[in-house]
C-alpha cells in the first residue's frame, strides 16, 4: 500500500517541521525527494543524510519560492534531478501573528507571499511537467485557521483560505489528465511554527481535541503519503482536516 517507488517528489520548506516529516515519510515509501529550503542548509543536509540512510535519493534545492524566477528554477531542477516530477507538496509556511489593528501591510504581504503566492508559482511550474506525464499529485498544506479563522491571524487565515479555493480550481482544470489537487489542513501541531503559542491557548485546545493530544508532524506526513499515492487517484479538490477532532 502507498508504494511510491519510481516517483519523484518536491517538498517545499522541507528542512524542518512538517515538511521534514513529509520528506522522510515519502522517502520511506520509495519516492526520490527534492528538499527545498530557504536558509537553513545544515538542517536540509540532515534531511538529505537521513533519506540516504534509507538508501533513498535526495537532492537539496535552495530557493525563495515566493519569487517567480526562483520558484521556476527550483521546480525545474527537481525535475532534472530525477528525470520526472510526480508529486509537489506545497508546505512552505510563514506566520506573522498580530491583531488586525496592529497588522502592517508588510505583515500581510509577506505572509501572503510565502503561504499563497509561492504555492501558485510552484504549482504552475510543476503542472507543466505533470501534464506531459499525464500523472501528478499536488498536495497543499493548509490549516484549520483557513477554515474557521483565528484571532491574531487575519493574514495567515486569509492565505490558507485562499489556498483552498486555489486547490479546487486546479483540481477542476487538471483532473482529466490524472492530476489531483488536495489540501491537508492540520490543527495544532507541535512544530517550530507553534512554539510561541501561549500555554493558555494550548490548554484550551486540549479540552476540545477528541484524541487527547497535540498533533505531530508525522501525523500530517502519513496523510500526505496516502494522498500522493495511486490509491488516492479518485480524491481531488478535497480538504482533509487533520486536527484530532478540534474543529468539531
Amino acid at each position: 500500500m502507498f508504494d511510491l517507488t519510481g516517483r519523484a517528489a518536491l517538498i517545499t520548506g522541507s528542512s524542518r517541521g512538517i515538511g521534514r516529516a513529509i520528506a522522510l515519510q515519502l522517502a520511506r515509501q520509495g519516492a526520490s525527494i527534492a528538499v527545498n529550503y530557504l536558509s537553513n542548509e545544515e538542517a536540509a543536509k540532515e534531511v538529505q543524510a537521513t533519506i540516504r540512510s534509507y538508501e533513498g535519493q535526495a537532492v537539496l534545492l535552495q530557493g525563495d519560492i515566493s519569487m517567480p524566477e526562483q520558484a521556476e528554477r527550483v521546480v525545474n531542477m527537481a525535475q532534472e534531478a530525477f528525470g520526472r516530477l510526480d508529486i509537489l507538496v506545497n508546505n512552505a509556511g510563514f506566520n506573522r501573528d498580530t491583531l488586525l489593528l496592529r497588522m502592517s501591510v508588510q505583515d500581510w504581504d509577506e505572509v501572503m507571499a510565502t503561504n499563497l503566492r509561492a504555492t501558485f508559482l510552484c504549482t504552475k511550474s510543476a503542472v507543466r511537467h505533470m501534464l506531459r506525464q499525464r500523472w501528478g499529485r499536488i498536495v497543499n498544506i493548509g490549516s484549520v485557521s483557513g477554515i474557521a479563522g483565528n484571532a491574531g491571524q487575519a493574514n495567515y487565515a486569509a492565505a490558507k483560505a485562499g489556498l483552498i479555493g486555489f486547490t479546487k480550481a486546479v483540481a477542476r482544470e487538471m483532473g482529466s489528465r490524472s492530476i489531483t489537487a488536495n489540501v491537508i489542513a492540520p490543527g495544532l501541531v507541535r512544530t517550530e511554527l507553534t512554539e510561541d503559542v501561549h500555554q493558555e491557548i494550548v490548554d484550551m485546545a486540549m479540552q476540545r481535541i477528541f484524541v487527547g493530544r497535540l498533533g505531530t508532524p508525522e501525523d500530517i506526513a502519513a496523510c500526505v503519503a496516502f494522498i500522493a499515492s495511486e490509491e488516492a487517484s479518485y480524491i481531488s479538490g478535497q480538504v482533509l482536516i487533520v486536527d484530532g477532532g478540534l474543529g468539531n
